[in-house]
C-alpha cells in the first residue's frame, strides 16, 4: 500500500517535471513487449477455446504491427479475446500506440464498436475458464470517437474488481476520462502507471486523464469464473497484461514497459525521480 513518503514524493514528481533536473538518476531502458516481429512471449485466450488457441487467426503480426482481426469469423459471437504477455509485473509504466482501423465484426455489440483495452493486474490465462468472457483485472479500456460525438479513451473499467477512488469504494463498471475525442484511423499513444496495489494513473497524450488507488477483487461483471480466483477484497499487487479483443479490428504498434518494481520498493525518491524522467511532460 502506498506510504505517505511515496504518497507525497509521487505528488512532487507530478507538479513539476523540473524539480528533478538535477538528478543523477538514469532513465531506466524500456522492455518491448512486442517486438515487432511475431508474438513471442504472447499467449491468447478468447472465450469458448482453450488457452493457445489464437482462434481464426484473431491476433497477428503483419507489416510490423500486432493486429486485432476478424476475417476468418462468422459472427463475433461474444468471443472476447485477450492476449497475455507471459510475465506478471507489479510497478511499471506501460506505454501503448494503438489505432482504430475498418469496420466492426459482424455479431458484436453497439458499445463494442471502436472498443478494446489493455487489461492490468489481471489473472493468468490457465486460471480462467473456458467459457469466461474477461480477465479478472482492471482494464485500461480504449475507445475510438465516430466523427462528430465527444467520446472519451483510456476509460476504466473494472471485470471482477474494484477500486478506491477520492477515498471511496468505487464499485460501478466503468467511469470516463477525461481524455479529448479521437475521431478517425490516427494513432494514439496511451500510457498506464501503476503503483502495485497503490497508485494507478491513466495518461494520453502526456495527459494525465484519470487516477485511483487500491485496485481490488470485487464486484461483478465477469463471468463464469473459478471462485477460488475471486476472492472478493483481496488487494491486487501484481498481475498479468493483455491487449483486448472486443469485435472490432485494432492495431497496435508499440508496446512497450518500464519496469518501476525496485523503486517502488526500495526507495520512494528514485521512483519519483524516475516517473518525471520517463514522463516529463506529464499534466
Amino acid at each position: 500500500m502506498i506510504s505517505k513518503k511515496l504518497k507525497s514524493c509521487l505528488i512532487l514528481a507530478l507538479c513539476s517535471s523540473s524539480v528533478f533536473a538535477a538528478t543523477n538518476v538514469k532513465k531506466p531502458k524500456a522492455i518491448q513487449l512486442f517486438n515487432g516481429k511475431d508474438l513471442k512471449n504472447w499467449t491468447p485466450k478468447i472465450r469458448l477455446h482453450e488457452v493457445g488457441d489464437n482462434y481464426k487467426n484473431t491476433f497477428r503480426v503483419e507489416e510490423g504491427l500486432l493486429k486485432v482481426r476478424y476475417d476468418g469469423y462468422d459472427s463475433f459471437n461474444q468471443q472476447y479475446g485477450h492476449l497475455f504477455y507471459k510475465k506478471e509485473f507489479s510497478a511499471y509504466l506501460l506505454r501503448v500506440e494503438y489505432r482504430f482501423v475498418g469496420d466492426q465484426a459482424t455479431g458484436g455489440e453497439g458499445w463494442a464498436w471502436r472498443n478494446s483495452g489493455a487489461m492490468l493486474h489481471g489473472q493468468k490465462p490457465e486460471t480462467m475458464l473456458k467459457e469466461q468472457d474477461f480477465p479478472i483485472s482492471i482494464e485500461g479500456q480504449l475507445l475510438g470517437g465516430d466523427g462528430k460525438n465527444a467520446r472519451t479513451t483510456s476509460n476504466l473499467c473494472t471485470p471482477g474488481t474494484n477500486v478506491v477512488m477520492q477515498e471511496k469504494l468505487f464499485t460501478p463498471h466503468c467511469i470516463s476520462s477525461s481524455s479529448q475525442t479521437y475521431h478517425g484511423d490516427q494513432w494514439v499513444t496511451a500510457e498506464f502507471l501503476v503503483l502495485g496495489d497503490s497508485l494507478i494513473q491513466h495518461i494520453v497524450e502526456g495527459q494525465v486523464v484519470l487516477s485511483y488507488e487500491k485496485p481490488q477483487i470485487g464486484g461483478s461483471n465477469v463471468g463464469p469464473v473459478d471462485p477460488a480466483q475471486k476472492i472478493d477484497g483481496k488487494m491486487l499487487t501484481q498481475g498479468t497484461i493483455s491487449l483486448q479483443s472486443e469485435s472490432h479490428p485494432i492495431d497496435f504498434r508499440k508496446v512497450e514497459l518500464y519496469d518501476l518494481d525496485k523503486y517502488y520498493k526500495k526507495d520512494p525518491k528514485k521512483l519519483a525521480e524516475v516517473i518525471s524522467l520517463l514522463l516529463p511532460n506529464r499534466k
